[in-house]
């Protein structure tokens, strides 16, 4: 089972890529094109051209975890358009990013406190 914490990190690629890419090419496009190591325990989203599926990856210290949400009716309504390849997103923030919500309008309370 994987737990996304308050304290991971998460990052979504920009550009969208071809869902055909399996563990392998998208650990190596981590690397090469993020300039991210793939084996951090860093969770990375990416989604296809048609802003219907998003998948991640994420290596939990044994193996890699690759998982697909594909949405059965319509398509995701947020993701960066930023000229960066890459943008940060916080575990609450992600949350709503997997239910179709759109992150940037979320009112997540200043109060809670990261953990160090």
């Amino acid at each position: 089972m994987l737990q996304i914490s308050p304290q991971a990190k998460i990052f979504l690629a920009i550009s969208h890529i071809d869902f055909r890419k399996g563990i392998d090419t998208l650990a190596a496009l981590c690397r090469q094109q993020l300039a991210h190591d793939p084996f951090s325990g860093a969770f990375f989203l990416f989604r296809n051209r048609a802003f219907k599926a998003i998948k991640v990856l994420v290596y939990d210290g044994q193996g890699f975890w690759l998982c697909t949400k594909r949405l059965s009716k319509g398509k995701f309504t947020w993701w960066p358009t930023n000229k960066e390849t890459l943008y940060q997103l916080s575990a609450s923030k992600l949350q709503i990013l997997l239910w179709n919500g759109d992150p940037s309008k979320a009112k997540i309370p200043e109060d809670w406190k990261k953990i160090f």
